[in-house]
């Protein structure tokens, strides 16, 4: 294995970490917005974060050229959150799962929209295999489409933004470093929270429970995932990224299970299951097509 094989084995395997703690976080991130509406949340969540990556590295934040690609990233980050947050009140939980994790399906396409990349064959079959599983796992397009389908639009906007991101990240993060990249963005999401907040709905209850919500996804969910996924989509492909990233109700759905917040059956157990494949056959797959094609040239 090459230098630059090993390279993309680690970044995938960071990637599958920080897809872990994004899973365990959705039981966490469930009960802090009892307590607090999901603006005051983001914006209390995303501060903590960039403050902390200013400090690693505030110099970086003098470059002008990180704070407007961060500041493009943070805004489609931002149109993420907030598309998908106003979504789940007119869509089910389900619904909203599998309509997210159509970015998917659709980075392959953005990639090639953008930048001209076509997706090996292989890839393709596990975007489909992982497209299929997560309809499984998520319970598909459960519910009355008379009543969720505005829910289901503003979801399906909060996919696009992060097929975009995901896409969009992958040559930033191959230019500028890690750190004053993802807190320029991190602020740009914090700021945009911020602004909103006189025109939405606004509760707070600031138990011990909110607070180490706050912590727990400030400085590992945000910071340090964020880091992580910059640093590995330089040196691994979107599309790579995509795939792993569907595991992430994968890892929602056993973190949920081991807290005993529900429990799964074999639809979900298969759609896992098919994800996971979807992975592997992209993977190993992509691999040896990119040999084959080494040797016929």
């Amino acid at each position: 294995m090459n230098d630059r094989a090993e390279r993309a084995v680690l970044a995938d395997g960071v990637l599958v970490v920080v897809t872990a703690i994004w899973g365990a976080s959705f039981v966490v991130v469930q009960d802090a917005l009892r307590l607090a509406d999901p603006f005051t949340f983001l914006v209390l969540r995303f501060t903590l974060a960039a403050g902390l990556l200013t400090v690693l590295d505030w110099r970086g934040l003098f470059d002008r050229q990180i704070l407007v690609v961060g500041a493009a990233l943070g805004a489609l980050l931002f149109v993420g959150f907030i598309t998908q947050t106003a979504g789940l009140q007119f869509t089910t939980p389900s619904r909203s799962g599998f309509l997210t994790g159509l970015s998917v399906l659709l980075v392959p396409f953005v990639g090639l929209l953008l930048f001209r990349k076509w997706p090996s064959p292989p890839v393709l079959l596990g975007v489909a295999l992982a497209v299929a599983g997560l309809w499984l796992l998520t319970g598909g397009m459960s519910g009355s489409a008379g009543t969720t389908a505005k829910g289901d639009l503003l979801t399906i906007g909060c996919a696009v933004a992060f097929a975009f991101y995901i896409v969009l990240l992958e040559p930033a993060a191959r230019v500028h470093p890690s750190t004053p990249l993802v807190a320029a963005q991190l602020w740009m999401v914090a700021l945009l929270a911020l602004a909103a907040l006189p025109f939405v709905p606004r509760y707070l209850n600031p138990t011990p429970a909110f607070w180490w919500a706050v912590l727990y996804t400030g400085v590992l969910s945000t910071a340090v995932c964020m880091l992580g996924q910059t640093w590995a989509q330089a040196r691994t492909s979107a599309v790579r990224a995509a795939l792993i990233f569907a595991l992430e109700p994968v890892f929602a759905a056993v973190f949920s299970v081991a807290v005993g917040r529900e429990r799964l059956g074999i639809r979900e157990l298969t759609g896992g299951a098919l994800i996971v494949l979807g992975i592997v056959a992209a993977e190993l797959g992509g691999a040896l097509w990119a040999r084959r094609r080494a040797v016929a040239s």
